[in-house]
């Protein structure tokens, strides 16, 4: 498999230089998952306590307010798509699969995404990496079988709850999820019961 070091990941985003240890320390020293199950926070105010979160605000975002949360579980599906309009930080304290694509091939026509089009990237234990504002993403997969645990950084607010009905919205309002997040799932997710715009379309990958 590919890694998110390879040449092919450039598209998609970069390897950041950064010191994440004690991140990998503080969220690895809470219980694991439940088996099967998928959590996210968008902020923990441990996380944002670190000298990391200094970093990502100061440096990465240039003095932007983000938060600091986390995505942790068990996951071998791709499932759904996102995009923010923001790069969005993830920092693997375990092993983890990315699977990604880019939101150029997002067809305006009907706002469906062939899963064809995505590809995987390990991201090995304490690397961040940047995804770019057009890069699609989700929740990582673990490996082999194994529980995954991400750190995940994005602007203040992001993936909290819509003030506004978009019940009505056309066209790519149709896919705005949450603040700051387009979602594009698949039918086999059941993400289309929270309201969840379906249109991936072709299989729906697994690890």
């Amino acid at each position: 498999m590919k890694t998110v070091m390879d040449k092919e990941f450039n598209i998609y985003g970069r390897v950041l230089d950064v010191d994440t240890q004690d991140f990998v320390n503080a969220i690895n020293a809470h219980p694991v998952t439940a088996q099967g199950e998928v959590v996210y926070e968008p902020s923990v105010a441990e996380f944002e306590q670190l000298p990391l979160y200094q970093t990502m605000e100061n440096v990465v975002y240039g003095q932007m307010p983000v938060e600091f949360g986390h995505c942790s579980g068990w996951n071998n599906k791709l499932n759904a798509l996102e995009y923010h309009r923001s790069s969005e930080i993830d920092i693997a304290a375990t092993d983890l699969i990315l699977m990604v694509g880019l939101q150029q091939d997002i067809d305006l026509n009907d706002y469906t995404y062939d899963t064809e089009k995505v590809e995987c990237f390990l991201v090995p234990a304490g690397t961040a990496v940047e995804l770019y504002a057009t890069t699609l993403h989700f929740a990582p997969c673990g490996v082999d079988g194994k529980e995954f645990r991400c750190g995940v950084v994005l602007p203040r607010h992001t993936n909290e709850e819509l003030t506004e009905d978009t019940t009505k919205a056309q066209g790519e309002e149709r896919l705005l999820f949450a603040e700051n997040k387009w979602l594009i799932a698949h039918e086999e997710s059941g993400l289309e019961e929270d309201g969840a715009w379906i249109g991936l379309k072709g299989e729906n990958l697994s690890i």
